[in-house]
């Protein structure tokens, strides 16, 4: 169970536990949202308007109950609605070879939207519309979490890809991503049009983090095993975190095996997932090492293929397990609180899991996994609010004593009359 203190995620420590409903035994459709897959008769001008209807997920949360909830499950996104097919302009008429062989004319099968595929890196802007690089479809899907509504940055459209990972997003909406393919970092201005590159040391770039009050941008390489510091204003490289040309065999503080996941807290020190070698390291901004915690393992506060690291509002250390597919949260003193996931598709269970990142602006956290194409969106219930919910409770606790107080006894059997 996850006894949590009222005001200490951190006092929440011990075994992790998760539940899912009976509705889990439904089909998860994989369309954004989690929308049904009836076929909307509705023309798609109209259908587009609102929102579709979405399964309610809202009992499911952990811990247990009766504990009081700090995570909670909110939604998924994987595609464009199921409404959202591009109509044909024109009915092609069938020869006779087409009508042998059954196939259908254009207006019978349109051409139905992208989905996602191999979803990676992840960023969140100004308006909290959620960004998802897809390296195998090569596009940058942003869902609007409210709407459920779908925006593509599409290669050879809007911008160049090769492989896209890794995202950050500036306080100006501007969008870093990392390609591999193209052995650079590419900036984009908040309308989506190319604004900058970065190649300067840079060799095969992963994921991204930005420490927005010290103004720097953080890029994990995992051919150079090392985290490139980059001037996040002058796109000028500041400084190499790491030593370089051992090919992953390093294992001492400080250095790493194909680090990946990146995320900066609220004092500016950088957290790395340092995968090969099963743990997380901490430096300072200035780059100094802190300290480094886990080891390979499956029990509580181990690590197989750790690949993406968040940091919630509270200060809380969220770890992406990737051979285990769960999630693991730390307290600041790298004390174990909870962990949830496990291998499969219903919601909160995860099929190769690859990056986590926290919009701290409004208490969510997100996943991306691969095998299943799809982006998870989770609500932290931070320390204030578990607080005041441990007070509500009490309230009503001491109120129903009270009431069975001050209630009457139950009068007497009278006896009956001869």
């Amino acid at each position: 169970m996850f006894d949590v203190h009222p005001t200490r995620f951190a006092s929440a420590c011990g075994k992790g536990a998760w539940f899912l409903l009976l509705m889990l035994a439904l089909t998860v459709p994989a369309l954004a949202g989690g929308g049904s897959k009836k076929k909307s008769t509705a023309p798609a001008a109209d259908t587009t308007a609102q929102a579709p209807k979405v399964i309610d997920y809202s009992n499911i949360v952990w811990p247990n109950p009766p504990a009081i909830a700090r995570i909670k499950y909110e939604a998924f996104f994987a595609a464009q609605q199921i409404s959202q097919v591009e109509p044909a302009t024109k009915t092609k008429k069938q020869n006779w070879m087409d009508r042998l062989a059954g196939t259908q004319t254009e207006q019978e099968h349109p051409h139905v939207l992208f989905q996602l595929d191999q979803p990676y890196g992840m960023a969140v802007d100004s308006k909290g519309q959620l960004y998802v690089a897809d390296t195998k479809v090569g596009a940058i899907f942003i869902f609007n979490t409210e709407t459920r509504m779908v925006e593509l940055i599409k290669n050879g459209v809007h911008a160049h890809f090769g492989r896209i990972i890794g995202l950050a997003m500036d306080d100006n909406d501007r969008l870093f991503i990392a390609d591999p393919g193209l052995k650079h970092v590419l900036v984009l201005n908040s309308k989506h049009e190319r604004e900058d590159v970065i190649t300067q040391g840079v060799v095969e770039p992963s994921m991204l983090a930005l420490d927005k009050d010290n103004r720097l941008l953080y890029v994990s390489d995992t051919s150079l095993d090392q985290v490139l510091v980059y001037d996040a204003d002058t796109l000028k490289l500041k400084r190499t975190i790491g030593t370089s040309g051992h090919n992953h065999e390093l294992t001492d503080p400080g250095n790493f095996a194909k680090p990946t996941g990146l995320a900066v807290d609220k004092d500016g020190n950088l957290y790395v997932a340092d995968t090969m070698n099963n743990r997380i390291e901490e430096f300072d901004a200035d780059g100094q090492f802190i300290r480094a915690w886990g080891k390979n393992g499956d029990g509580p506060g181990y690590f197989a293929r750790p690949k993406g690291v968040a940091i919630d509002s509270d200060g809380n250390i969220w770890v992406a397990d990737g051979m285990q597919d769960r999630v693991q949260v730390f307290n600041q003193d790298l004390q174990y609180c909870i962990s949830f996931g496990g291998h499969g598709f219903m919601p909160g269970q995860f099929a190769a899991l690859v990056n986590i990142i926290s919009d701290n602006q409004r208490n969510r956290i997100f996943t991306t996994e691969i095998y299943y194409g799809r982006a998870q969106e989770f609500r932290y219930v931070t320390n204030a609010e578990a607080e005041q919910l441990q007070k509500e409770r009490d309230a009503t606790h001491q109120k129903k004593a009270e009431d069975r107080k001050a209630a009457p006894a139950p009068a007497a059997d009278a006896k009956p009359q001869g």
